[in-house]
């Protein structure tokens, strides 16, 4: 057994109903195949990378993406207001999907493998752009907690 089959050997051919909604957020004009070959690539250039279960970091780069409160605007009395609000669990990760994919497609100079394992990698480390738009919406919350009274209006 080489050192390429050994790569291979550590990605299993099924996947999670995580990984398959992930490559679902991947493809673009209904290509599963293309994406579900960039994720399969995306696993083994991470398993490299970081000699650790690629599987995990991909979990642990979720995880660390998805936001706890965003602001919605509303508009009370003819002012608009940024009101923080709880995230619910779908959006959550809809969410992480979209800014992890975004940031990915964002880099430019390399296939989009290599991207998107690089930006996975940097948020399991709590690094990366995908991790700095989840501070930034918290960041944003935070700053206008005084309207959440206006929550439920």
């Amino acid at each position: 057994m080489n050192k390429a089959d050994k790569n291979t050997a550590q990605i299993p051919e099924t996947s999670s109903p995580l990984q398959e909604k992930f490559i679902n957020y991947i493809m673009l004009a209904g290509k599963k195949s293309i994406a579900r070959r960039i994720f399969n690539e995306t696993l083994k250039i991470i398993s490299k990378k970081t000699s650790a279960d690629p599987e995990k970091i991909f979990k642990t780069a979720i995880d660390n993406i998805k936001p706890q409160l965003e602001v919605k605007a509303k508009r009370i009395g003819g002012a608009v207001y940024q009101i923080p609000i709880e995230v619910k669990q779908g959006r959550q990760l809809a969410l992480s999907f979209r800014w992890l994919i975004s940031a990915a497609r964002a880099k430019k100079g390399s296939p989009m493998a290599n991207k998107l394992a690089t930006e996975i990698i940097d948020a399991s480390n709590e690094q990366g752009s995908a991790f700095k738009k989840k501070e930034d919406t918290h960041r944003m919350a935070q700053a206008n907690k005084a309207f959440a009274h206006l929550a439920r209006y």
